[in-house]
């Protein structure tokens, strides 16, 4: 059932048994479980079904620290959300990643990987994957031309990624939502506060206005934030009437260890001859699987390094290519219009005989780091909400740890006659902790309401509710206390399966 906010009386109240605020990847996930289910779930959206730039400027906001792209333009505020802009790169997080790492400050996950692996399994239904298989032997096995590079897979392996077309949530999945009888989809519903009760033990009520100048209620048993790990620590923050820090900020954490994913241009392979390499290439909407190159656990443990992969595209395209932080822009159709540039020069410059040079492009965790957070600005936005402040803060264990991926990758390809590995000259230093003008991140925002069973530690608990407010939860990537070397989709998908099932075991 579909209800556009803007059409309502003004001051009109509306009531359910489950509010999902957002309907991105993990709203929509979370809403598809409660479908034909005894219960009235409204999802509400603060955009309509397609792109607005009114809407979409309710998302700027300032960013200091570390360069980084226009909050406007990292995210889509319509019915879909992000989506409308993936790649459809999806691979699980690696078991290390869940790890306490010592030598990884603020990391640990209260969870494992084998309890998220039945949610992985179903994600994939949800994100129009192929089976859940990541072992790049059973790939092999159904293509033999995707030969490998001979590593000792204790130093380096093939981390295996599988592509969805990808999925546009707003189009796959409208009609369901919208014919659904239990599910009460409201477009232009922007919440502006959310409201506890005089304990601040429960959320009471979740405010939402529009252009049209309505201002409504919406009152439930549960409320899920599935806004993204930006707007969901903005909304925690701005609802601080009766709470002076904001919701669920008692220990001053919501916001705190805002997470990218590095992505750089790092360095150069050189092979003796020239190879296709077909198990590492891809290409945009029709590769089903490829592999990156990836550090194993026991040396990740050993030289007390972050998780990540390598890339390959070969060198005289990745030569003649701007850094994605140049060419993504607050101008969407400038965005589009350069992206698709990209994409046509680099399909155009392969070829079938191979390539004797490669870059490596690096995608990497970013390690926790208080510093690196969401605060509230003084300037609010139509809607006057305050908007987001963005400090995007590295560290030297990042640099550190490229600069070791690329000496493993170098030795073992060295090892094997096979090639050699040369550093981009901005990693040749090892002390040398600054970073080039082109480096960028992967429009991939993690933790800032980060999970743990201390709420001196962590926004949740490893349910995804709030500490201390007994029906307020958080479904998505803004809970990972960590980042891992993978995408966040597939994660944050499987994460929000399996705090709908918790859910249902509580209604």
């Amino acid at each position: 059932m579909h209800i556009d906010a803007r059409t309502l009386p003004d001051q009109t109240l509306i009531e359910g048994d489950i509010c999902i605020v957002g309907a991105g990847a993990a709203g929509i996930s979370m809403a598809l479980e409660w479908i034909n289910t005894p219960y009235k779930v409204i999802l509400l959206e603060g955009g309509g079904f397609e792109y607005e730039s009114q809407m979409q400027d309710l998302y700027k906001g300032k960013t200091t620290g570390q360069r980084y792209y226009p909050l406007e333009s990292a995210r889509l505020h319509y019915f879909g959300g992000t989506t409308g802009h993936w790649a459809g790169f999806c691979s699980p997080l690696d078991p290390i990643d869940f790890e306490k790492r010592d030598w990884v400050p603020h990391s640990g996950w209260p969870i494992k990987r084998e309890d998220l692996n039945p949610f992985y399994a179903r994600a994939h239904k949800n994100l129009d994957l192929g089976p859940y298989e990541y072992n790049d032997t059973y790939w092999q096995e159904k293509d033999p031309t995707l030969d490998s590079l001979p590593f000792d897979k204790a130093a380096v392996f093939n981390k295996m990624w599988q592509f969805s077309p990808p999925s546009r949530f707003g189009t796959k999945y409208k009609d369901t939502i919208i014919k659904a009888s239990n599910i009460h989809l409201y477009t232009y519903a922007n919440v502006t506060n959310i409201t506890s009760n005089e304990h601040i033990s429960a959320i009471k009520e979740v405010t939402v206005k529009n252009f049209a100048g309505k201002t409504h209620t919406v009152r439930a048993k549960n409320f899920v934030m599935a806004c993204c790990a930006v707007q969901n620590a903005r909304m925690l923050l701005a609802s601080n009437k009766q709470s002076s820090k904001g919701l669920g900020n008692n220990n001053d954490l919501v916001g705190r260890y805002f997470m990218e994913h590095l992505e750089i241009k790092s360095a150069e392979l050189w092979l003796e001859q020239s190879e296709l390499l077909k198990l590492y290439a891809w290409e945009f909407g029709k590769t089903k699987a490829r592999a990156e190159l990836a550090i194993s656990a026991e040396k990740q443990r050993e030289f007390k390094i972050l998780n990540g992969t390598a890339s390959l595209t070969p060198l005289d395209i990745a030569r003649k290519q701007p850094a994605f932080i140049d060419i993504w822009s607050a101008d969407t159709a400038k965005t589009k219009k350069e992206m698709a540039k990209f994409d046509k020069a680099e399909k155009k410059g392969y070829s079938a005989k191979g390539h004797s040079s490669y870059q490596l492009f690096t995608r990497i965790e970013q390690a926790p780091n208080p510093d690196s957070r969401i605060t509230l600005d003084t300037e609010t936005d139509a809607l006057g909400v305050p908007r987001a402040m963005l400090h995007w803060e590295l560290t030297p264990l990042e640099k550190r740890s490229i600069r070791t991926i690329y000496e493993l990758i170098g030795q073992q390809l060295g090892i094997a006659s096979k090639g050699r590995v040369r550093l981009m000259e901005y990693l040749q230093d090892e002390h040398d902790n600054t970073w080039p003008e082109f480096t960028g991140g992967g429009w991939h925002h993690m933790g800032t309401t980060r999970m743990s069973d201390d709420p001196k530690q962590g926004v949740v608990d490893a349910n995804c509710k709030v500490h201390g407010i007994s029906n307020l939860f958080i479904a998505g990537s803004a809970c990972y206390p960590t980042a891992g070397a993978p995408n966040p989709t597939l994660t944050l998908v499987a994460l929000t399966l399996r705090l709908s099932d918790h859910i249902k075991k509580i209604v």
